[in-house]
């Protein structure tokens, strides 16, 4: 990777790129984020970062790295690593760390000197203790110190809740379009591109309309006939010319926050700030128009049940169970034990439920040893209101120190880690259970534990929507069933109880109204 200045370069001044980010989607009924959820994620500055930058397994998102490849392929640049925190989908995070983070990357930039463009990889759905816009506050400390001239460029999550701080400082924003997202890479080189172009033309300019539309994760899938890739197909075909680039974001609705909301945001040439307003108002009111295709549609548990019954059985086809209700992905546990238990009392066959997050009973299991048995006691050690505890006769089949690399869907090409980890025989069903909260989100999470997909008939997610990149090809679409089961991600947005969120919003609100004339 090159990205540090070459003396022998003898061109025109080569330009200094400062780089960072703070990533994670922030929960509002979810346990907070401590500092210690950052360093087991990844938090490196500097040098540190620099090397992750350039290590073949990296845990770093795959944005930073596609932003780094595409400058590299587009000039001489001159790299200038500040710091990036990456955590999981949890609670809110600890006001203190991000406090101290963002006066350590301000240092950080003030120590580096003079640059000529920001690039920074954001998820856009934070919240801390104490204030429900950090990713806000971290873009306008970064533009007060910048001055209006230096372009900063994010790339954000499909589920970024867009404040209009955010977009206020940013000279281009660029969210994925996929979900699952697996585009990351390619978002990171057309922030390359973006911030290439300003660096000739000077900084863009974002506009963004925010709705009063709130939808649950599980309605925004993007693929062939869904609402959001009809809408995202149509934002991209206004791309052109003076506008750079449009994103609809579909927000994170459990954040709880006043920024929740659907927003389409348009990036377009400095003095060109009209022309993203109108256009991001045109899209906004074609979004607006099909909020009813916004709906959640979830399968009960006893038809869950019957289905993966019926396909251990060789009765029905291979299936999918996500449950929905506590993924981790979206500041879930991991370890609510309704559909494992209803799955093992109705005597399913050749089912694999992953990822239990139970450190206690991993320790368990690797004090027993593969091939013994005992009585596992699920969530012995509380964790979360969802969390119910629940006993049965377990037999070993597998143990790990949980490293896994990732070669499919949002962790593509990274290096992870479960903890401690453990693969369970409880009734018919192969239980892998890790110690360090994560989705199932890749087939080696259950290969590394000795799992044979080609022998599963029902395969059960903690997850509402990344294990579809990762399992493409082992259930057909129709016979993915995401279950309607109780947790911290529950897509039953009706039945939570809202604090923060601007109300009427749709769906939960009926009522709800939006005018283009009041954006």
């Amino acid at each position: 990777m090159s990205g540090q200045r070459d003396p022998s370069y003898r061109g025109p001044r080569v330009p200094r790129i400062a780089l960072g980010g703070f990533f994670i989607e922030c929960n509002r009924w979810s346990p907070s984020t401590p500092a210690e959820g950052f360093r087991r994620g990844l938090d490196a500055g500097g040098d540190a970062l620099l090397a992750e930058l350039r290590s073949p397994a990296t845990p770093l998102m795959g944005d930073s790295l596609g932003f780094v490849a595409a400058m590299d392929q587009t000039g001489p640049w001159e790299l200038v690593p500040l710091r990036m925190a990456c955590a999981e989908p949890g609670g809110p995070v600890d006001h203190a760390y991000f406090e101290s983070f963002c006066a350590n990357l301000e240092a950080r930039l003030k120590l580096a000197g003079p640059v000529e463009g920001v690039f920074l990889s954001l998820h856009g759905a934070a919240l801390t203790t104490r204030e429900d816009d950090p990713d806000g506050v971290l873009l306008a400390r970064l533009r007060a110190r910048l001055g209006p001239s230096v372009p900063i460029v994010a790339v954000m999550g499909l589920h970024a809740n867009v404040s209009a701080r955010m977009s206020d400082s940013l000279s281009a924003l660029v969210a994925y379009r996929t979900h699952p997202h697996v585009d990351l890479f390619a978002r990171g080189q057309e922030a390359a591109r973006l911030l290439r172009g300003m660096l000739m033309e000077g900084p863009g300019v974002v506009e963004r309309v925010q709705l009063p539309l709130v939808p649950s994760a599980t309605s925004l899938l993007i693929a062939p006939g869904t609402v959001c890739a009809d809408l995202v197909a149509q934002g991209q075909q206004a791309v052109g010319g003076d506008i750079l680039n449009v994103s609809l974001c579909g927000g994170f609705a459990l954040a709880d926050a006043a920024k929740c909301g659907v927003t389409i945001s348009v990036t377009a040439r400095a003095g060109q700030r009209a022309a993203a307003k109108e256009l991001a108002l045109r899209l906004a009111a074609q979004v607006w128009a099909v909020r009813e295709r916004f709906t959640c549609r979830l399968t009960s548990l006893s038809e869950g049940v019957a289905a993966a019954r019926a396909a251990g059985r060789g009765e029905g086809p291979p299936v999918m169970l996500a449950d929905v209700g506590d993924d981790p992905g979206g500041g879930g546990g991991g370890n609510t034990v309704g559909l494992l238990q209803a799955l093992v009392e109705a005597g399913v066959e050749r089912t694999v439920l992953g990822m239990f997050t139970d450190p206690a009973l991993a320790r368990h299991a690797h004090a027993v040893g593969v091939g013994g048995t005992f009585e596992a006691h699920f969530n012995q050690v509380r964790s979360g209101t969802f969390a119910q505890a629940w006993r049965h006769r377990a037999q070993v089949l597998a143990l790990g120190d949980g490293r896994f690399f990732a070669r499919r869907g949002l962790v593509q090409g990274t290096q992870r880690e479960m903890g401690s980890c453990a693969l369970l025989q409880v009734g018919g069903v192969q239980v892998a259970v890790i110690s360090q909260r994560q989705q199932l989100m890749d087939p080696a999470q259950l290969e590394v534990l000795g799992v044979d997909l080609a022998q599963v008939r029902a395969l059960v997610a903690k997850s509402r929507r990344h294990f579809r990149a990762a399992f493409e090809g082992f259930a057909n679409p129709k016979d993915i069933l995401e279950v309607d089961c109780p947790g911290l991600t529950s897509p039953n947005l009706r039945a939570l109880t809202w604090t923060r969120l601007p109300r009427p919003v749709f769906p939960i609100d009926e009522g709800a109204i939006w005018e283009p004339s009041a954006a």
